[in-house]
């Protein structure tokens, strides 16, 4: 099994509204990197639900539940999505600033490597993320 972190603008597309869709189709990705990290995505992955920009916390948990295939948003270019599904809210929201200074988190992607929308995490990292969720 791998770990993932999708970051959305909680006003563009929310937990929310994964909630209330029960599955969504992650469309609009156009960075070369994020693309290959949807690729690489399998079946039953679980995924942290990270709302950016306003929140700037991980807020959900989902799983992957189509693998990678064409996104038919793309006007032009080799450009891929896949489908996920929500499995459980955080108990308690797991904000940047708890993971910045947390040993084990503070070397995500999404730390790092801060615009990308897409990114892998490590078991290590997941199971941290879930204690912390935990309250």
């Amino acid at each position: 099994m791998n770990y993932w972190l999708v970051k959305s603008e909680p006003e563009a597309y929310a937990w929310a509204d994964l909630v209330k869709d029960g599955r969504t189709a992650w469309t609009g990705v156009r960075n070369f990197q994020a693309r290959n990290n949807l690729r690489a995505m399998k079946a039953d992955d679980l995924v942290c639900f990270y709302h950016s920009v306003t929140e700037k916390q991980i807020v959900g948990l989902a799983r992957v539940v189509k693998e990678f295939y064409a996104d038919s948003m793309a006007a032009d270019g080799d450009w891929s999505c896949v489908d996920l599904a929500p499995v459980k809210p955080l108990a308690k929201p797991v904000a940047l600033g708890a993971i910045k200074t947390d040993k084990v988190l503070k070397d995500l992607p999404l730390v790092k490597q801060s615009r990308l929308s897409v990114t892998p995490m490590s078991a290590a990292q997941f199971e941290r993320v879930m204690k912390l969720a935990e309250g």
